[in-house]
Formats: structure tokens, C-alpha cells, sequence
């Protein structure tokens, strides 16, 4: 019998949402016949193929652009029309807001189960202004067709989603432990020479005028920001190194050589990168924002704050946490037994599989 066809859309295939479709896909390539349609970004890698099982579908969509652009929407929406028509999916799985507009938009009446993830809604962002935040939510809840369940991709993502749609469900994101693989991870915590990191964008989701603002407080740490973005000026403590953007093998291996991990972040829908450095035994010092805090419980696997004072202090009295061990190994476990790629992608299929079955399509 021949496998049923998933069809992903993706405008953001960057950063987490990138790691996020690239574990998904390749966990169900044995399963379904999967067709990724994306959009170019500055943080896509540029050998991204590379991370992709040889049977997956790889379509470009020209028109995808993070703006808004009512002609480039338009021409867009044409592509992946035709790109539907022509895969004839059984499921189509819409991935962050760009292809999640577009494409509830598009389907709102198909017959074919439609999914949508929105990895961190645009209304939570907190550069903008009340006004842009109720039009990006109004947005959300019109768009918020019945035929299309929203899979949100934390607990507390999950939650927000409630209050625009009834026809919702979460699966927590999960990493491939396989990706450490040649990865030395031996690397005890030194307390007398902490070196202290963060991997992603410098964009001003993660809140890199913060980072700069604790790297200063202690100029004998050496700070590193894996990634590289827009607002690199930002980052002027002299004892920041930037990396630029890097494959995922080296970004990991510059973080197995830290010892704490910094997210700074004022808005998030649950880090790939905060996953990565709870399995590397990092201790985990994170904003109080949904995402990081749905993962990252208080002294008992992290640390959770809520100013630049907070990152300070727990910092400065690290050396004195007598259960340091123990927060880290619990952290570790619980990517383990909970946020890995596999148990995400049983969920998944899971849930394909019964929208089919309702469908009566098997």
C-alpha cells in the first residue's frame, strides 16, 4: 500500500523551526511520504539539504518573505496552491505565521486534515505596539478556520491557543540525540573559569541589549553568542565572542565547551537550543516567558528569572549551589525520557493518523 503524503509548509526554515521540521520529517520519512515546501532565510543553512533524508521532498516556495508584501503574499499563495494540487497530500501541516496565514487562508475549506504550529505567536512579541499585538491576534482567531486543528509546540503555548480556538492540541518539541553523536560532552563545570553562552538569532527576540548588560557585570567571564543576526551591534562588552552562523555540528561543540546557558529571551515557543544544552548538562539560566518556563521548573532543573538581576545573582552565588549536580543530571534525563525527537514524532503520527482515520481516509 502506498504510504500516505504529508505536506509541510515553512516560510521561517531557520533556527528552531528548522531543526524542529528537520527531526520531524526525517523520524516519519519511514512512515508517510514527506514534502517540505520552503522559504530562504538568512539562518537557513546553507547546506540544509544535507540534513534532510534522501526521500524528502524538497520544494522551494519563491515568494515566501517574513514581511508582509500583498504582492509577494499573493504570488505565494499561488505557489502553494500548485505545489498542493500537484503533491495531492493527505495531511498538510502549516509551520509559524507566515505559512500559517497563508495557508489557513487556502485551505479553510479542504477536505484534507490541515494542521497548524505556530512556534511562538506574533502577538507575544514585545517590540511592538498594543495596537499590532491585538491586530496580530485578531488575525489569529480569524484565522482560526474549524476544519484546521492548531498543534501548538509547548504546554504553555497550548494555553494561549485556548483562548483563540477550541480545536487544539500541543506535542512538546523534542531533539535528536543522535546529533551528538562526535560531539565531546565530557566537559565538567569549572567554577573558578565559567564560560558562559546562548545559541540563535541575535534578534531582538532574544534580548541580546540583556545579555550585554550581564556579560558587563562580570568582565572575567567569558560570554560567547553562537549565531549571528541583526542586532549584533548590540553585543559591546568586550568580552563577548560572536561566532557567526555555523553548521549545528560546530554550534554544538562550541556549546559542549560552556558551562552555562543563557536565554534571554522576551518571547519564545520552546527553544530547540535550550533543549540541546539541558542534554549537554548546561546549567540553564532562562526568562520567565512561555516556552522556556513550560520546560525549565525553578532550582529543581534551571533557573527562572525575571530581571537582569535575577541572571546576576544566581550567576555570582552559583559556586555556592550545593545540588548543581543534581540539576543538571535532572535536566538531562528529562530531554531523555520527554522532549526527544522520537516520542515527538510517535505524537505526531498519532495524530495524522487518527485525522485520517476520522476522515476515512485508511
Amino acid at each position: 500500500m502506498a504510504k500516505k503524503k504529508i505536506l509541510y509548509f515553512v516560510e521561517a526554515f531557520g533556527g528552531g523551526v528548522f531543526t524542529y521540521l528537520a527531526n520531524l520529517s526525517n523520524a516519519l520519512c519511514d512512515d508517510f511520504d514527506v514534502y517540505i515546501a520552503y522559504g530562504i532565510r538568512k539562518q537557513t543553512p546553507q547546506n540544509f539539504k544535507d540534513y534532510f533524508n534522501k526521500r524528502i521532498h524538497l520544494i522551494r516556495v519563491e515568494n515566501y518573505q517574513r514581511e508582509i508584501s500583498f504582492s509577494k503574499d499573493l504570488a505565494a499563495l499561488k505557489e502553494m496552491k500548485k505545489i498542493a494540487n500537484k503533491v495531492q497530500p493527505d495531511v498538510i501541516h502549516l509551520n509559524s505565521s507566515k505559512a500559517g496565514i497563508l495557508g489557513r487562508w487556502l485551505f479553510r475549506n479542504s477536505k484534507t486534515p490541515v494542521f497548524y504550529t505556530p512556534h511562538g505567536y506574533s502577538f507575544l512579541m514585545t517590540n511592538i505596539s498594543k495596537k499590532k499585538k491585538l491586530f496580530y491576534k485578531s488575525l489569529e482567531k480569524i484565522f482560526a478556520f474549524k476544519n484546521i486543528e492548531t498543534i501548538a509546540c509547548s504546554k504553555g503555548e497550548y494555553e494561549i491557543t485556548k483562548e483563540l480556538t477550541s480545536n487544539a492540541t500541543y506535542v512538546d518539541n523534542g531533539i535528536n540525540l543522535k546529533e551528538f553523536d562526535g560531539i565531546k560532552m565530557g566537559h565538567q563545570i569549572n567554577f573558578n573559569n565559567l564560560k558562559v553562552a546562548t545559541l540563535g538569532r541575535i534578534s531582538l527576540q532574544k534580548n541580546p541589549v540583556m545579555f550585554n548588560r550581564i556579560a558587563e557585570a562580570f568582565p572575567n567571564i567569558d560570554f560567547i553568542w553562537i549565531g549571528d543576526g541583526e542586532l549584533r551591534d548590540k553585543l559591546i562588552a568586550p568580552n563577548i565572542k560572536i561566532t557567526g552562523w555555523v553548521d549545528n555540528k560546530t554550534a554544538l561543540s562550541y556549546l559542549a565547551d560552556t558551562d552555562i546557558f543563557l536565554l534571554t529571551s522576551l518571547w519564545e515557543g520552546l527553544p530547540m537550543a535550550l533543549l540541546e544544552a539541558m542534554y549537554m548538562k548546561k546549567v540553564c539560566i532562562v526568562s520567565n516567558v512561555v516556552g522556556n518556563r513550560d520546560v525549565i521548573h525553578n532550582r529543581r532543573n534551571g533557573y527562572v528569572c525575571d530581571s537582569v538581576f535575577d541572571y546576576i545573582e544566581i550567576i555570582k552565588k552559583l559556586k555556592i549551589q550545593k545540588n548543581i549536580k543534581q540539576i543538571i543530571t535532572n535536566a538531562k534525563n528529562e530531554v531523555i525520557e520527554h522532549y526527544n525527537s522520537q516520542i515527538m514524532a510517535d505524537q505526531y503520527k498519532r495524530i495524522y493518523l487518527q485525522s485520517l482515520e476520522y476522515k476515512g481516509k485508511i
